[in-house]
């Protein structure tokens, strides 16, 4: 699976959750049901996901060795859109294997958790003493997704917006800290004859991952629970003000023409070929980065900087927007010592082996120095490892309905063709 594939799963939240409790029933819950000691560390997974077998090959034949002579390690797969399917009907039949890729949606993982199917890795690497092995802001966007420390991430990204440090000194400006100086800065750009921003409209969430930060800036880090919960609407004029925020940077033609009609691939070229000063993205666009055939303006001529604040706001930039891909249970049925052993080893040497291997960046802490990591990646690391408290993004908690009309009215929004209250009286009504 590609690193921003894995991205775009994690965005689509699933229908029929009413379904999975039904083929779920009859395994009990809270933790009940048969459980008996694994011949096997069994790991199924999407087969579009290469990397996780990968890795975990790589580990059983090193640093895992002794765990994998006394539990062998296995590997099985089933396309991603049958993904939701198996884990169902395996755990109906108390058949999940050791490890298993967690579902499209967190709903998935939640209502296999009732049925005691989901190992707590809060409880348990602590009792294994090696809880400190996991980021501590891996933990805290695992939580805000999952309700707890249900999965692993496997994969971590974080988000924020890289910019071309070349047209930023050309231009006297410095990586803004406030949004008031951000739109400063795009001003600049625009009269310069420079995109300031390059974004995919067709895609729609580049667009309201804007509107996520802005509400978090302005908000706090709970905001959209808040309308989760149904404690607030997106209606709400606090909210209205977010999306009339990014709206404005549209009317005043920072996206530059077009922005409707273009795609994820067209607008990181339009960053990496030096048409745009700032490009909005998870940090899984470190791979395009690093293939120089792309990237024109170089690797070194880019640079990172977290969502500015928002005068006056609840948050701050330290609250980095995260996402976990990759994101894998463990079954509680199927724990003992032996798995116990590879969860300990798979926690203290992953994210070495993930990095140096498949230039993964993780949720795992890099304990063995891993040799010529590009500088952004390393700036990537450092600022995970200083991150305590992570957001999630516009639509994490919103329905697949609601979603869908967030991101398709996005450009929409940043073209003038609705108003910001219409946009977001749009997506209250489908939450």
């Amino acid at each position: 699976m590609s690193i921003r594939h894995s991205k775009r799963r994690s965005l689509a939240l699933v229908a029929g959750v009413g379904t999975a409790a039904l083929l779920l029933a009859g395994c009990g819950g809270g933790g009940g049901g048969a459980s008996s000691s694994p011949e096997e560390f069994s790991l199924l997974t999407n087969s579009e996901n290469q990397e996780l077998p990968s890795i975990f090959t790589a580990l059983s034949e090193d640093q895992c060795t002794a765990e994998n002579t006394a539990l062998p390690f296995t590997a099985d797969s089933v396309p991603q859109t049958n993904l939701d399917q198996r884990l169902q009907l395996l755990a109906g039949q108390n058949g999940l294997p050791v490890v298993y890729s967690a579902g499209n949606a967190p709903a998935l993982t939640k209502t296999l958790d009732d049925a005691g199917n989901v190992l707590d890795f809060d409880e348990t690497l602590t009792d294994l003493d090696v809880i400190e092995n996991i980021e501590p802001a891996a933990i805290s966007t695992i939580e805000a997704l999952y309700g707890g420390f249900k999965v692993l991430p496997f994969e971590y990204n974080i988000e924020g917006i890289w910019y071309n440090k070349t047209i930023f000194a050309d231009n006297g400006v410095e990586a803004p800290e406030t949004w008031d100086e951000l739109v400063e800065a795009a001003e600049t750009f625009n009269g310069a004859g420079v995109t300031p921003f390059s974004a995919s409209g067709e895609q729609g969430w580049p667009i309201t991952r804007l509107i996520g930060n802005y509400i978090f800036r302005t908000l706090g880090p709970d905001a959209l629970k808040k309308v989760a919960d149904g404690d607030a609407k997106l209606t709400d004029p606090e909210y209205v003000e977010a999306a009339q925020a990014v709206a404005d940077l549209g009317a005043s033609g920072y996206f530059g023409q077009g922005v409707g009609s273009i795609d994820y691939d067209t607008a990181a070229n339009q960053f990496m070929n030096g048409s745009a000063a700032m490009f909005y993205m998870g940090s899984w666009t470190l791979s395009d980065f690093g293939v120089a055939e792309r990237n024109q303006i170089g690797i070194d001529n880019i640079g990172f900087m977290p969502f500015p604040d928002v005068d006056g706001g609840e948050g701050d930039s330290s609250q980095i927007a995260a996402n976990v891909g990759l994101p894998a249970a463990f079954n509680a049925k199927s724990y003992d010592e032996k798995v116990g052993d590879w969860l300990t080893c798979i926690s203290e040497n992953y994210g070495s082996v993930a990095l140096s291997t498949q230039g993964r960046v993780s949720g795992f802490k890099v304990n063995t120095p891993v040799d010529d990591v590009p500088a952004l990646t390393q700036e990537v690391q450092e600022r995970i490892a200083t991150t305590e408290t992570a957001v999630l993004w516009f639509e994490a908690l919103f329905s697949t309905k609601a979603t869908t009309t967030s991101q398709t009215n996005a450009a929409q929004l940043v073209t003038g063709d609705i108003t910001a209250e219409e946009f977001m009286e749009l997506v209250q009504n489908d939450l």
